[in-house]
């Protein structure tokens, strides 16, 4: 069983170092495909000569268009996206692999991530459930597509490529596609993924609150009228299933100290956020 992951860049030079360290590092059959829409920040000074990856430099119509460039020229049997400020924890993709030669019935798998600093210091963590249609329709994905990883016939033999049109919050539009065709999805429950919060992530931002509406404004009315009791919902079955409590644990993420190395990180409180 083969990876492929993609990994959209612009002018992120330093992230992007680690997130090729932490996906070289996994211990599986992978490619490592990097779209880059021709940084200017020193990137192609050394990416092209890394062969940890297939690096293919093009102008793209955004971070959608650069990822669907890659699943495009994907060869793998599962398929994911990592952006450059993401990275992945030791042996997250062994841990995949293992689950879908176990599940050949599911397409879509969802696992739990970290949310960091800058720096790789702890913030809080999300531990995810399947996600649920009306649910995304109107309020928010609760899954991140750091730690979400499919099958290639999702691409290939359903044509559920990403939305280029979108810039920002196409991740919830493709999931509300993917839960209306009835994508077969399940969790891995296990932390396999890292998310910075670098200061300039996108997903905050005034283009990302309309891409977001208009995805809301889209859905039936009925749940748009609803959406209070849908979000409630999401917290009862998120409560009672266990999401909100959280053992104490350990991360180990790639900083940019010189050399690139790993750094544990112990969690001795974890913090959660209700939104999730």
């Amino acid at each position: 069983m083969r990876f492929s992951v993609i990994t959209p860049s612009f002018r992120n030079s330093n992230w992007l170092k680690l997130c090729i360290a932490s996906v070289a590092d996994q211990g599986v059959e992978v490619e490592h495909i990097i779209q880059d829409a021709g940084s200017d920040d020193g990137t192609l000074a050394w990416l092209p000569q890394d062969p940890r990856v297939k690096a293919f430099v093009e102008p793209d119509g955004g971070m959608y268009d650069a990822v669907n460039r890659g699943l495009r020229r994907a060869q793998g049997d599962i398929l994911s996206y990592l952006n450059c400020d993401e990275q992945y924890l030791p042996d997250a993709l062994a841990g995949v692999q293992q689950f879908f030669l176990e599940n050949p019935g599911i397409d879509v798998l969802f696992a739990d991530f970290v949310v960091v600093d800058g720096a790789g210091n702890y913030l809080f963590h999300r531990k995810v459930q399947t996600p649920r249609l009306h649910h995304t329709w109107v309020a928010h994905l609760a899954t991140f597509t750091c730690a979400t990883f499919f099958r290639r016939s999702v691409i290939f033999d359903r044509g559920l490529f990403f939305d280029a049109r979108l810039k920002i919050a196409g991740d919830g539009e493709w999931m509300v596609r993917l839960l209306q065709q009835r994508v077969s999805m399940a969790v891995l429950r296990r932390f396999t993924s890292v998310f910075t919060f670098t200061g300039e992530n996108l997903g905050g931002g005034a283009e990302a609150r309309r891409e977001a509406q208009a995805l809301c404004d889209s859905a039936p009315v009925w749940a748009r009228r609803l959406k209070g009791l849908l979000v409630l919902h999401h917290r009862v079955r998120r409560l009672l299933g266990g999401i909100y409590f959280q053992k104490p644990f350990a991360y180990s993420l790639y900083t940019s100290e010189s050399p690139v190395q790993r750094v544990e990180h112990q969690v001795a409180r974890p913090k959660f956020k209700w939104k999730s």
